[in-house]
């Protein structure tokens, strides 16, 4: 496998953890994204600031987020995560999304640094019309 996609893998890998699990999107930003920052949610402003600011925010309600790395895929310049979101189970009757979220987020490199970002959110339901799983 080519060593460039492996090492794209784990940065991006190490920025969600950083900014998401960890909660220091700061440290995130500094350490992984590169001279600009695109954003694609359309929820979100461009650059780098603008996703340290949803993050913190976004990290400092009383919601206590669990993910779970389901994929991680690599093409060319693009990496893929397939993440499931989940609360603790002290905060479950408090979202609209008790049995959690699939996440898809989309992150492109330049020379071994995020510069671009784009990601769909599906709520997991508590029934399916198939016996497939989200994940």
């Amino acid at each position: 496998m080519d060593e460039n996609l492996e090492a794209n893998k784990q940065i991006v890998i190490n920025f969600f953890k950083t900014a998401f699990i960890e909660k220091d999107p700061e440290k995130a930003v500094r350490l992984y994204v590169g001279s600009y920052y695109t954003q694609h949610n359309p929820f979100i402003q461009d650059g780098k600031q603008a996703f340290i600011n949803f993050v913190k925010h976004w990290t400092n309600d009383k919601f206590d987020r669990q993910f779970e790395f389901k994929r991680v895929i690599a093409e060319g310049a693009y990496i893929v995560l397939h993440v499931r979101q989940t609360l603790s189970e002290d905060d479950k009757d408090f979202d609209v999304a008790p049995n959690g979220k699939a996440v898809i987020d989309i992150y492109r490199l330049e020379s071994g640094k995020i510069v671009e970002h784009w990601d769909v959110v599906q709520v997991v339901p508590a029934q399916s019309m198939n016996n497939n799983t989200m994940f």
